[in-house]
């Protein structure tokens, strides 16, 4: 879309931000400003809106603006480390209400992806469809062996209409980056990218059946959540059959209570799957509304919820999840420098940071909720403030943070659907602490090491030749090492304890290879002395694994 295209679709978007007297984000841009003169031609929305809020506004703005800018909105409600809370609460209510293309098109579109007669595929196939969204329509359908499935269908031309709309959203956010006089703290372009991205992901609907098949075999088990199967032979990049499964919205409470279910133990177990999606499989549910996450009503002694809708998932890099993980403890025990320092070694904030004035910033924004009851202390909130006070100083956090942070509020605002007074923290901090002492045990680390030192021993010879090669670089002036003495301290203190792990870690497998030698090739010496030699090598390795992570 060139600049010169883009006008009418601009004046439309300015008219309607107008007509919602949205003219705070209208003159933030320093355009259109003459359009006010005009307002009283420009006709007036059905509701009255001097009696709405300014986040009611702006939803019933996007809606009216169709269905990409109603993403756009979805994924700024995400960011309330940026959005004030009233308007990212309003734009949290965002639906995509679009009508359903015809079922006609929706066969040709599954005949033209499978590349057969839809008779072939499937022995029934429903044109009215189940659901229909911006991107997609789900449609009911029955294999030939008699099983019910799900087809979800990608709309016709959808690709050109998002890549059309994505150009003027980022031309919007060019504008306001320019213009806004919050650019710097809002970063409009950012968060063009992130919905671009999502939008991305959910056009491929190949990617979110490995995203729906990868979370079933995470829960294989079933017993605390069901993820419906993926049926690959009738599934592509632009059609995705699922098994059909049953179940109540997770917020239709009376519902649930009519089924006889325990919206307690429900609510315990939403707060636990959370935490294990997150930190024991790295793979999580990053749009867990009530309308993607069910309850099955069959299951009344052991109720477990059903997981639907897959297209925005999210993991973290391993560095990141193990800080995450640390901090979320720290905080739990309200160790206040601890959080200080873990957010510097991570490295999501400069090495010259005070500790002192950045573990002063965290008490008081800590201190006053745990004057109240913890049953009444929203993490999710806390968290959302920690992130707002640590960009002051010069937080750096990745996005994928970002939309643990969404997920966090939207799994804590189910479980307190589900149960007012549940304990959040009680019921989290055991969690987390078995995973964490499952996932960073000694014998899992010795597990890793075996399985990477081929990688390692493939790579030490080049060690050598390439500390050489920077070093001589360094002295001929071919690379400048420039650091101040925050950061070199900060690498010095990292290097020591590198060199603490690699030197234990040495120690503890030679101790350990020796026992091997010494049970293979001197079994008459009795078995005591190859095991108290292993004992001493595995005591070894997790000594440095712990001054590694201290």
């Amino acid at each position: 879309m060139t600049r010169l295209s883009a006008v009418p679709r601009l004046l439309r978007v300015a008219t309607i931000l107008l007509r919602y007297r949205l003219d705070e984000l209208v003159e933030a841009t320093h355009l259109f400003r003459p359009l006010k003169l005009v307002r009283p031609l420009l006709g007036r929305p059905e509701v009255d809106v001097r009696t709405l809020s300014r986040g009611e506004r702006l939803r019933l703005a996007l809606t009216e603006l169709g269905p990409i800018f109603v993403k756009a909105g979805q994924v700024l409600s995400t960011r309330r480390d940026l959005v004030p809370a009233d308007v990212a609460d309003e734009l949290a209510l965002l639906q995509d209400q679009v009508p359903a293309f015809p079922g006609a098109l929706a066969k040709g579109i599954v005949e033209a992806e499978l590349k057969q007669p839809i008779g072939r595929i499937y022995a029934r196939f429903d044109e009215t469809p189940l659901a229909s969204a911006s991107i997609a329509q789900v449609h009911a359908a029955t294999l030939h062996d008699g099983r019910e499935v799900v087809v979800k269908v990608l709309r016709p031309g959808i690709d050109a209409k998002i890549a059309r709309d994505v150009k003027l959203l980022r031309s919007l956010g060019e504008l306001a980056q320019r213009w806004h006089p919050n650019a710097d703290k809002i970063r409009p372009l950012d968060v063009v990218a992130e919905v671009e991205k999502m939008l991305e992901n959910e056009l491929d609907l190949q990617r979110e059946g490995a995203s729906a098949s990868l979370l079933r075999r995470n829960f294989a088990s079933g017993v605390d959540l069901y993820v419906p199967e993926v049926h690959w032979d009738f599934t592509a990049a632009r059609v995705l059959t699922l098994e059909r499964v049953h179940g109540v919205s997770c917020d239709d409470i009376a519902a649930i209570d009519a089924a006889g279910i325990d919206r307690k133990t429900l609510a315990a177990k939403g707060v636990r799957l959370f935490y294990e999606q997150v930190f024991r499989d790295n793979f999580f549910h990053a749009d867990a509304h009530p309308g993607n996450i069910w309850v099955d009503p069959a299951q009344v002694h052991e109720p477990r919820f059903i997981a639907l809708d897959f297209g925005i998932m999210g993991s973290l890099p391993e560095a990141d999840q193990y800080w995450l993980a640390q901090n979320f403890i720290a905080l739990f025990e309200r160790d206040y420098a601890r959080i200080a320092k873990l957010h510097v070694d991570a490295g999501w904030m400069p090495s010259n940071v005070r500790l002192d004035e950045l573990e002063a910033a965290v008490r008081t924004v800590c201190e006053p909720y745990f004057t109240r009851p913890l049953s009444q202390i929203s993490l999710a909130e806390l968290v959302v403030k920690l992130f707002q006070t640590a960009r002051r100083f010069e937080l750096t956090i990745q996005p994928q943070l970002i939309l643990l942070q969404k997920t966090l509020l939207n799994i804590e605002g189910v479980g307190r659907m589900l149960d007012p007074d549940i304990d959040i923290w009680a019921v989290a901090h055991p969690v987390l602490k078995r995973i964490l002492r499952e996932r960073y045990s000694p014998l899992r680390t010795l597990r890793e090491v075996r399985r990477r030192l081929p990688e390692w021993f493939h790579m030490a010879p080049q060690f050598p030749e390439l500390v050489h090669h920077a070093l001589q670089a360094a002295a001929s002036g071919e690379r400048r090492l420039v650091a101040d003495a925050g950061a070199l301290e900060h690498q010095a203190h990292l290097m020591r304890r590198l060199l603490h792990t690699m030197a234990s870690g040495l120690l503890g497998a030679a101790l350990i290879v020796s026992a091997a030698l010494l049970w293979a090739l001197a079994p008459q010496h009795g078995p005591w002395p190859p095991l108290g030699l292993g004992v001493i090598g595995l005591l070894a390795f997790a000594w440095g694994w712990r001054r590694g992570r201290a």
